[in-house]
């Protein structure tokens, strides 16, 4: 499958900051997480991809097309909903939505169709006739995919599309952005500090920080690799339980805070338990390690910390 997004050493730098450091990228069609601690260079990213930064050096192309080359024809074929607020004071969410169209190229009366339409998709009813200064903050991340996708691109940015809500308008806003893939086959780059977001409804990862990518890789095939851990804790016995758990087919190893670390492959701590029974050990505790997401970002963030 042709890349979506593609990207050569690609860098920008702010005084004596380096935003981005040589980032090469190859991205197919799909639902990608740009994954992050804050400050890690995801915005820097999608805005030089959009031309709203100069980069530095490297080269870039989106759908195929050299964003230097081609840029303002590119850009006509993409959606972006930036972290900050983008409305117009003054403007109704319908007015907004609409002008937003009329950028991308699309006449008067098809535009208006379409921002009722995608205002409809949004979950947005009679608040659209309002200003958009009036909003809530989930009004104004619900407008703001609105605008992004009002004139049916094939790529689409969000970043951080969940800032600021509560864990019901998380749930609604990345409901909306699944829908966006699944239902209008338009690629989706979600950029989010949060794990939850992109382990929901990515079936990509990209992990970013201090400028480097760490990781790319496809989520299904990361959990494929990285079966289910879980960390023990005994009063005593510890390396003679991590050897009966080898010996069981669960790769074990004593970590240095005596706790034993076992690859047991379950999805639930059950066998386990069972496990322990059966060998008259009373566990002080047992704790499941995080998932493969989080196990692999956090991984990615402490080699980066250990090569600085």
């Amino acid at each position: 499958m042709r890349p979506i997004i593609e990207t050569q050493g690609l860098s920008k730098r702010f005084g004596s900051h380096q935003a981005l450091d040589r980032v090469d990228l190859s991205i197919p069609a799909g639902t990608i997480g740009l994954l992050g601690p804050n400050g890690a260079g995801k915005s820097t990213l999608i805005r030089c991809l959009l031309q709203l930064q100069d980069k530095d050096a490297g080269k870039a192309s989106l759908l195929g097309q050299d964003i230097d080359q081609h840029g303002r024809e590119v850009r006509m074929r993409i959606g972006y909903a930036p972290e900050q607020d983008c409305h117009i004071p003054g403007m109704a969410g319908c007015e907004y939505v609409t002008y937003c169209a009329q950028l991308s190229g699309l006449p008067f009366a098809v535009a208006r169709q379409r921002a009722h339409e995608m205002l409809d998709f949004v979950g947005m009813g009679q608040e659209r006739y309002r200003k958009v200064e009036t909003y809530s903050t989930g009004m104004k991340q619900r407008i703001k995919i609105a605008q992004a996708i009002v004139h049916d691109p094939q790529l689409v940015f969000l970043d951080e599309p969940t800032n600021g809500l509560d864990p019901k308008g998380q749930a609604h806003i990345l409901d909306l952005i699944e829908r966006i893939w699944k239902e209008s086959g338009i690629s989706v780059v979600l950029s989010s500090h949060l794990l939850h977001d992109v382990d929901r409804i990515c079936d990509q990862i990209v992990i970013v920080a201090q400028g480097k990518v760490l990781v790319h890789d496809r989520l299904e095939e990361l959990k494929r690799r990285r079966k289910p851990v879980a960390e023990v804790s005994v009063h005593d016995r510890g390396p003679e339980l991590a050897a009966a758990f080898s010996q069981h087919g669960w790769p074990s190893e004593v970590l240095s805070n005596g706790h034993i670390r076992v690859a047991h492959g379950h999805d639930t701590l059950n066998p386990m338990i069972a496990f322990l029974r059966d060998h008259r050990v009373a566990p002080l505790e047992i704790k499941a390690s995080p998932n493969a997401l989080q196990e692999l970002f956090l991984q990615a963030l402490q080699n980066q910390g250990a090569a600085a």
